[in-house]
């Protein structure tokens, strides 16, 4: 496990997603993956949720969840050890929104905002996605960033009744964190 928050570090959050092979498994092991990256700490986890595709439909259900990290990496640094993971953990990219084995995606930082080829910050269809905002809702109504409540909090409201969402299985980072070290 990594060393706690200090001041230079950032809040950031992320996006998981999963629909082939073991689902819950690759984002497990995802978070674990992330969590031994230097400068990286994994610090709360949402709840899992069995989601419908999006834009290409014709493929298995996912599972979702979302993450808050601390860490002192650049937003573009975050995003390499994301894709690396997401490579190692035999992510393909052949069909636009297809099948994956784990999805990564940064969605907010710190409040920064960043449009670069590779990043936008804030993640510019974050708000349009229940698949993202119901498990961001899990880990950010609790812990109030500024900036982030009050954007999640109302598009959750505008997506009432378009969610395609479900609750899978409740989770906990400190249990999973606790059984890796045993």
């Amino acid at each position: 496990m990594n060393s706690h928050a200090t001041s230079e570090n950032s809040e950031a959050y992320i996006a998981l997603g999963a629909n082939l092979g073991d689902r819950e498994g690759n984002l497990m092991e995802a978070l674990e993956r992330l969590d031994e990256v230097p400068g990286i700490t994994v610090e709360r986890i949402s709840n899992m949720y069995e989601t419908d595709p999006v834009g290409y439909v014709d493929q298995p259900m996912f599972l979702n969840m979302a993450a808050a990290l601390s860490t002192s990496r650049s937003p573009h640094e975050l995003l390499a050890e994301m894709q690396r993971i997401e490579k190692e953990l035999g992510r393909v990219r052949h069909i636009h929104w297809g099948p994956r084995t784990v999805d990564l995606d940064l969605l907010w930082m710190e409040g920064r905002r960043l449009d670069t080829p590779d990043l936008i910050l804030p993640h510019p269809r974050m708000q349009e996605r229940a698949f993202v905002l119901r498990p961001l809702s899990d880990i950010v109504f609790e812990h109030e960033p500024s900036g982030l409540y009050p954007v999640v909090k109302t598009a959750l409201e505008n997506l009432e009744g378009k969610e395609g969402i479900q609750l899978w299985k409740t989770s906990n980072w400190r249990s999973v964190s606790a059984l890796s070290e045993n």
